[in-house]
């Protein structure tokens, strides 16, 4: 086919390669007969390595309904379903919008638009936003609690002074016990209250630090592999909170892979440079792009959009502190920590500016 457009001819194929929308032709087997260069980059194949292919071979799982592929190509009915969640067989993962309609000689005409750029900013905003709001929340009240905590175990003190009774004495020595454990939880909720100490520093050696501590928790045989980009220059970071922002998720993978006696346990820490990352509304040019991966069962679906909130876990132990800390100690960086999850895969995605000068 060919249309005469502004005096020159167009092939179907070429206006197809020109979308912006992934468009893959299937048979009534879902082998790939056609695939546009949308598509090509959505699947990372070339042309030649999609044709002839089953699109399972492709796609490790994902949210769509495959049994309504066959009711789209029987009834020629249109199937679509939006914000659709594909996981790759490469690890790769993505959301879309997806539409099916049945063309002739049994075949199915799949358009697939991936999620805006733009929508997952405005997203990204809002639960920052949300997450800010609570932990203000959590401060405020926790500020509320911790001084009158001190009036508490200070007259636990003068009143344990006063009895003379062993099984009084233990009373009070239990007041002051718990005041204590709660005055701890509540400088936790709080946050690091030192002053940052920043400088220009190499984030490998920060990783290295964390790689080391976790290596020698003699509680776990959980390996950790690395793969570092050696281009990436220094940073203007704080070492001390960058170690410990990047050890509390390092330690929740641990825990919960542990916790999984059927999966051997496998952790990946992967650096590269991304450029144009948006954070929090501003544009950086080059940011540092750290990537924890863990093979776990993946972060439960209810959990997603609050998983940064204080006091939020899905460990049996956990007292959903660590990944709100590492949220404000990465936000001291200018940065921002993302999460995928899928069954079998969590990935935390750590971004860190990259400065010419000091900031």
């Amino acid at each position: 086919m060919k249309v005469e457009f502004m005096s020159e001819s167009i092939t179907t194929t070429n206006l197809l390669d020109n979308l912006s929308t992934a468009v893959v032709v299937l048979n009534s087997e879902l082998i790939v007969q056609y695939a546009n260069h949308a598509a090509q980059d959505v699947f990372e194949r070339s042309l030649n390595l999609l044709i002839g292919c089953s699109l399972n071979h492709f796609i490790a799982s994902s949210s769509l309904d495959f049994e309504r592929f066959q009711n789209s190509m029987e009834f020629g009915v249109v199937y679509s379903d939006s914000e659709v969640t594909f996981k790759f067989n490469d690890g790769r993962h993505t959301q879309a919008d997806v539409s099916i309609t049945s063309i002739l000689d049994n075949q199915l005409l799949v358009e697939i638009r991936l999620v805006e750029q733009q929508k997952k900013i405005s997203q990204e905003n809002r639960q920052w936003a949300q997450q800010q709001a609570a932990s203000e929340l959590v401060r405020g009240l926790a500020h509320e609690i911790k001084n009158p905590l001190g009036g508490i175990r200070g007259a636990a003190q003068l009143l344990a002074k006063q009895l003379h009774s062993d099984e009084l004495e233990e009373f009070t020595q239990v007041i002051i016990e718990q005041s204590d454990r709660l005055t701890n939880l509540v400088d936790r909720l709080l946050g690091p209250n030192l002053r940052p100490s920043f400088g220009w520093y190499n984030v490998h050696q920060v990783l290295e630090k964390v790689c080391t501590l976790v290596r020698l928790d003699p509680s776990h045989n959980i390996a950790i592999t690395r793969d570092y980009d050696p281009s990436i220059p220094d940073v203007y970071l704080d070492q001390d909170m960058m170690q410990q922002a990047t050890l509390n998720i390092v330690r929740n993978s641990v825990q919960v892979l542990s916790e999984q006696q059927n999966v051997v346990g496998k952790i990946q820490i992967i650096t590269r440079i991304e450029r144009q990352v948006i954070i929090h509304g501003a544009c950086f040019p080059l940011c540092v792009k750290i990537q924890i991966i863990d093979n776990g069962p993946g972060i439960p679906v209810e959990l997603k959009n609050t998983l940064f909130y204080p006091m939020v876990t899905s460990k049996k132990e956990g007292n959903g502190l660590g990944l709100s800390i590492s949220q404000t100690l990465i936000g001291h960086h200018r940065g921002k920590i993302e999460v995928d999850s899928w069954p079998g895969r969590t990935e935390f995605i750590l971004y860190i500016p990259i400065d010419k000068k000091d900031p």
